[in-house]
């Protein structure tokens, strides 16, 4: 085979692609200007970075929903990140949108998750002065923190969609768009999931209407939502409107019965402990944080880094370090 007769990636976009999608060809670039690859274009580029960051390891020992909970089958953050990459290629792939622009995004958005889930969240936008709010703390990681501090540099686009998955404003690609709602559709039919499995809810809980109308399991209904994306886009992402609003009333079912459950959330009043002992210890003893976050305090502060590096822990990693700070240990007299 005469490799130089085979088309580039971005010529074969122009080829298979919508004419809507977002080519790599005209990405609006980085930061930093690179060296086109041979072999990749930008947007795969973009994933693989993504994939290889410390801050993607990290997400397997990150809540999702439950706290601690006991048992392998739970969501984590990188599970849940992986389902929503997969739901968001699905529809991407159907409507010849760019494939790897959405996995980019998708596999990036959770990057500045914190350590318990949303509840470690709450607490660290109460703590910080300015609030804390996860999507954006993704982009510092993606731009600021990894790599030494010199970030992945990674394209508009990508930026542009972790940024925009989830409140605010919408993407401006339809790529970013569609990740917004792949997240949505991905955490609340595995959160059920995860209900039904720690014995919270059970399937029949879900209102017959919705069950009827979307399925009576997760797959099924994940099937029907994806279905939905499809047949709904056109020049806008949309879920067809004759099934949005059934989607709608699980999503606030789901608020109502889990999210807000004291049964799941028992242990979440503790986080607001653990999150805030950890910045208060760091903003007043500051050289214990680690040297990577020296260049932080003298660019950004002292709570800027502190926030950075409590955001960045796994649960297992914080409870650790509460542990060491504040529970007093055992002591033995050698004689």
């Amino acid at each position: 085979m005469d490799v130089k007769a085979v088309p580039s990636w971005g010529e074969t976009e122009r080829l298979i692609l919508s004419p809507s999608a977002s080519f790599s060809d005209d990405s609006r670039g980085r930061e930093r200007p690179e060296e086109p690859s041979p072999y990749r274009t930008a947007y795969q580029r973009d994933r693989d970075r993504v994939l290889h960051c410390k801050s993607f390891r990290r997400l397997k020992h990150k809540t999702q929903v439950f706290l601690a909970p006991e048992g392998d089958h739970y969501r984590t953050r990188l599970t849940h990140t992986l389902e929503v990459a997969q739901i968001a290629r699905t529809i991407a792939r159907a409507l010849r949108l760019n494939e790897d622009l959405t996995e980019a995004i998708a596999l990036a958005h959770d990057l500045g998750h914190t350590p318990f889930g949303h509840a470690g969240e709450r607490s660290l936008d109460t703590i910080m002065p300015g609030g804390f709010r996860h999507y954006e703390q993704s982009v510092r990681v993606v731009e600021r923190l990894e790599n030494d501090g010199v970030g992945l540099n990674l394209t508009w686009e990508v930026r542009d969609g972790i940024l925009c998955h989830t409140k605010g404003q919408i993407a401006a690609t339809l790529e970013g768009q569609i990740v917004r709602w792949a997240d949505r559709i991905a955490y609340v039919n595995h959160d059920m999931d995860d209900a039904i499995r720690a014995d919270v809810l059970q399937e029949t809980d879900i209102p017959s209407a919705i069950r009827e109308h979307l399925g009576n399991s997760c797959t099924a209904r994940i099937d029907s939502l994806v279905t939905a994306m499809i047949e709904g886009s056109g020049d806008t992402v949309a879920m067809a409107p004759e099934t949005e609003p059934f989607f709608l009333q699980l999503h606030d079912f789901m608020y109502e019965h889990l999210y807000l459950n004291q049964k799941a959330k028992s242990e979440e009043g503790k986080v607001d402990g653990i999150m805030s002992r950890l910045f208060e210890y760091y903003v007043h003893n500051p050289d214990r944080l680690p040297n990577e976050f020296a260049r932080i305090r003298e660019q950004d502060g002292v709570e800027q880094a502190v926030c950075d590096y409590v955001a960045g822990m796994t649960d297992n990693f914080a409870l650790q370090t509460y542990h060491e700070l504040y529970v007093p240990r055992g002591w033995s007299v050698i004689l």
